[in-house]
């Protein structure tokens, strides 16, 4: 995401509006596919590296009406088809043409509960919107309808206009736990819920969110706008209880065996950070991800007028890793006054982050070095990380992931200046579960083994999201948690 002004934007976007209005519901295909993309207002880099205030700021309705247009209204919806939880996409699109959002809000309600979330956060272009007719007839993916744009917008005048808390149907006395408060266990609850089952979502922290509250940082998504989405489950008759931990509070098969509940899923998550043992990891001023955008955004070490959380402050920090977690991490640390640089094994085109977080780093000062790594941590006498021994890579034949292998350089070792490293190659799965649970099935990573339904090894136990997946994305732990929830209703 470059920087667009808003004025600019809306100025250009009201122009061509005026041009087409009138003859909206009689474009041609050509002239739907001759509509330019809108861009995403944003704060001006400069400004933003100052603050923790969100830095795309949302279409104008004249935006949203304008992107709207592009949409070819495609009678095999292969943006459906795209979309892990079958959002009825070209529906809500013309709803927003046809000045009804109250419309749209219900259309995308009724499949996602999340929509302000997953508008902002979901990797669209590699999911509804990666088959957009748009953007093939263009031979440009860049240039598929912005659906994910146009969900954020909806989304947002619903949280302002008092959207519509779902319909909940008879109560039918039946209890069901949910285990986690992230992505797949907000929409499990709440498809549960609608059926008129009893619902209590179980949450270790302090705060439910999951991911959402401690990973992502607030200048991609505003802590209230997950706050509202939780309030919406609540409305509904959610019962979520805090600092539970599920296999210590009480044991997993206690819910079912003695607590009355017909069945749980489990939505923990990947939160065990990885490292890369290598030597010096435990110097003091070496992080994981994890602590650290944790300490930032569930603890406010940020704010400083309102919470006493502790942060490791220091002049430059060196970040490792090259996903949406590292962009996070790298773009939180350069608010926080660092100079930050991010080393990644291979080169920027085969970073697993979004373009546009790659994009946003790059404007905010994010110094790259690709095809370099960490060898070792060199610390002083006190042992405080001081320098890292880094090696330089090429890139070799392609690994497991389809991606080329990284191949050091032999004799290319070299020493670089910090006082701050943070890993962020990712995240495991804690398995607290799987060890207490006796019988519940495991890979060799801790990732929970399901079939098809969303059913574990264990009968009446279901589990999705990060937890199966490992590091995933928001929208795919939310399509597990509807499988899951459909798979029960179906039981029952």
């Amino acid at each position: 995401m470059s920087f667009h002004h808003p004025e600019r934007l809306e100025s250009e976007a009201k122009i061509l509006l005026n041009t087409l209005w009138e003859k909206r519901n009689s474009l041609s295909a050509k002239d739907r596919l001759a509509i330019p993309v809108q861009e995403m207002p944003s704060q001006n880099p400069e400004e933003r590296i100052s603050n923790f205030a969100e830095v795309a700021l949302g279409y104008s309705e004249t935006q949203a009406k304008l992107e709207a247009l592009r949409c070819l209204q495609c009678k095999n919806k292969p943006c459906v088809i795209g979309c892990p939880v079958k959002i009825e996409i070209p529906s809500f699109i013309q709803a927003i043409i046809d000045g009804n959002l109250q419309k749209a809000a219900d259309i995308i309600k009724e499949n996602s509960l999340l929509p302000a979330v997953c508008g902002r956060v979901c990797p669209q272009e590699d999911q509804c919107q990666k088959p957009c007719t748009a953007a093939i007839a263009l031979k440009d993916p860049n240039k598929a309808v912005s659906i994910g744009r146009l969900e954020r917008f909806v989304a947002d005048w619903g949280m302002k206009n008092g959207a519509k808390t779902p319909s909940v149907k008879k109560e039918t006395g039946i209890k069901f736990a949910i285990i986690g408060s992230g992505p797949g266990g907000i929409v499990a609850a709440a498809d549960l819920r609608r059926e008129g089952h009893s619902v209590t979502m179980f949450e270790a922290f302090h705060k439910p969110g999951g991911v959402m509250i401690y990973g992502i940082p607030e200048f991609r998504l505003p802590k209230v706008i997950v706050e509202h989405e939780i309030s919406t489950l609540i409305k509904m008759g959610v019962e979520v209880r805090t600092d539970f931990v599920v296999g210590r509070t009480r044991k997993l098969l206690d819910l079912i065996n003695k607590d009355g509940y017909k069945a749980a899923f489990i939505a923990t998550g990947a939160g065990l950070p990885k490292f890369m043992n290598i030597e010096g990891e435990s110097l003091v001023g070496v992080f994981s991800s994890n602590e650290y955008l944790t300490r930032i955004n569930l603890m406010k070490a940020y704010d400083r007028e309102v919470s006493d959380t502790p942060l490791f402050l220091s002049k430059t920090i060196a970040v490792f890793g090259g996903g949406n977690v590292a962009m996070d991490t790298a773009r939180s640390a350069r608010r926080m006054g660092s100079t930050v640089h991010l080393f990644y094994r291979r080169t920027e085109n085969e970073m697993p982050a979004r373009k546009e977080e790659i994009e946003n780093a790059k404007y905010e000062g994010i110094i790259f070095h690709t095809l370099q790594n960490a060898k070792r941590f060199i610390g002083d006498q006190y042992g405080k990380l001081k320098a890292i021994e880094c090696l330089k890579y090429e890139l070799g034949n392609p690994d497991s992931s389809g991606r080329p292998r990284p191949v050091e350089i032999k004799g290319s070792e070299f020493s670089f200046d910090t006082d701050a490293a943070i890993v962020a190659i990712g995240n495991e799965c804690n398995p607290l579960i799987s060890k207490t649970t006796p019988g519940l099935n495991a890979n060799k990573w801790g990732n929970i083994i399901i079939d098809d339904s969303g059913k574990t090894s264990l009968d009446k136990i279901y589990a999705g999201g990060d937890i199966v997946l490992g590091s995933a994305t928001v929208i795919l732990a939310m399509g597990q948690g509807r499988t899951a929830a459909q798979s029960i209703n179906n039981i029952l």
